[in-house]
């Protein structure tokens, strides 16, 4: 029985040092993800909603997009919100769960490559985006409909300033 509690014990420290973004400064020319390289070929992200009119739905395009990081998931890392105009956002998940973005990179300006393309995101979806953001349970409960967003699937992402 004890070595099964200490068994429990390690296994949940464990995935509990999982769970974290990775420690650091996200400084410039640092890569996370495939090697993405700074600015050549990336286009400033506030024109991707026109470049993804021309898509058919649910659809996605090769991309490399220069953006300000607006938020990065505090749970892992997993997930960032780019600013791509004043009213809009963009929402950036990395590929196959392959790599996690520390914290710092918030207010930072990043080349990312991927896909985009524009999805409607479920209501259970946002809550649970919402709840990794740790919002409140107000914040949470009040989400009520789908949102229309534009989504990139990150290859690889680098810090440019």
């Amino acid at each position: 029985m004890k070595k099964l509690l200490a068994f429990s014990l390690v296994v949940c420290s464990f995935l509990g040092a999982q769970a974290q973004p990775p420690e650091g400064k996200a400084t410039p020319g640092k890569v996370y993800g495939d090697k993405a390289t700074t600015t050549q070929n990336a286009v400033d992200i506030a024109t991707l909603p026109g470049l993804l009119k021309e898509v058919p739905k649910e659809e996605s395009i090769k991309t490399k997009v220069t953006a300000t990081v607006l938020d990065v998931c505090p749970k892992k890392g997993c997930w960032v919100k780019l600013k791509v105009d004043d009213g809009t956002e963009a929402f950036v998940k990395m590929k196959g769960y392959a790599f996690f973005v520390p914290l710092d990179m918030i207010g930072k300006t990043v080349v990312i490559d991927g896909e985009a393309t524009v999805l409607e995101t479920s209501v259970a979806e946002l809550k649970h985006y919402a709840e990794d953001a740790k919002k409140s349970k107000e914040e949470i409960e009040a989400i009520k409909e789908p949102k229309k967003e534009i989504r990139l699937t990150a290859t690889g992402i680098v810090v440019v300033k």
